[in-house]
């Protein structure tokens, strides 16, 4: 292992947003429960969105209209599509998911965002050694995210939701958004490390046969990382090294 904490083979690492650099997986499931709790209060019986278990088991990592599908379907409640345009008090999959994007922006304008420290230092330790690096993550909003905390810069390579509609890059737990990073930045998925803190992601990175994966701990669910194919798992990316 080198003092990155990572395979000696490894050539370039592959962060997810949300939960990973930046802590607004809170607020992504702050907007999810607002979302859902209001919509299932029109189904009688339903119980409300679970911010920890459904958040985990449901959405979290995935693209928006997917993370509607599946937790709606394991309700048992089927929506029309839509259409991404659908306004947010549409009653489809794309007007909820738009719905709990308007949320989510809201809640980043009013609480701001913050990095987590030991995963920009750790940032600047692999540019450092010159791996090469790319954000991948299934939000639309990546870009500005990465420029609200100044971060921008240590990426080479976004794909994020914005490039992967316009790619048709099926989201996590599919593989396609990291492998197209991989094939970007000009490496084999062998030599490429992913780092992710969601139950979705590490899937992806199974899946794609990436030569290392990271689980990233944040909300107590080590167990289940390793059990959906992570090779190790911190609780902040300070702990796999990489100080000078």
């Amino acid at each position: 292992m080198t003092a990155l904490g990572l395979p000696d083979t490894i050539q370039a690492c592959l962060f997810d947003l949300d939960g990973v650099v930046t802590r607004t997986a809170v607020v992504h499931a702050a907007a999810w429960k607002e979302t859902f709790d209001a919509f299932l209060r029109g189904h009688d019986g339903q119980r409300p969105f679970d911010a920890v278990a459904d958040y985990d088991e449901y959405v979290d990592g995935r693209p928006r209209a997917d993370g509607v599908r599946a937790f709606l379907d394991s309700r048992g409640i089927h929506l029309p599509e839509g259409t991404p345009d659908d306004p947010p008090d549409a009653p489809t999959v794309h007007g909820l998911g738009n719905r709990k994007n308007e949320l989510l922006l809201e809640k980043i304008r009013t609480q701001g965002v913050e990095a987590y420290d030991g995963t920009l230092r750790y940032l600047e330790a692999v540019r450092a050694q010159g791996l090469r690096t790319a954000i991948v993550s299934s939000s639309a909003n990546c870009r500005d995210v990465l420029r609200s905390i100044g971060a921008e810069h240590f990426f080479d390579v976004r794909i994020d939701g914005v490039v992967a509609a316009e790619r048709g890059l099926p989201g996590k737990p599919h593989p396609d958004t990291f492998l197209a990073a991989a094939r970007d930045l000009g490496v084999e998925p062998a030599a490429a490390a992913v780092f992710e803190d969601a139950l979705a992601g590490m899937d992806a990175g199974r899946a794609g046969r990436f030569g290392y994966v990271v689980g990233v701990d944040r909300v107590g669910q080590t167990d289940a990382l390793y059990a959906h194919g992570a090779d190790t798992v911190v609780k902040d990316l300070a702990e796999l090294g990489g100080k000078e």
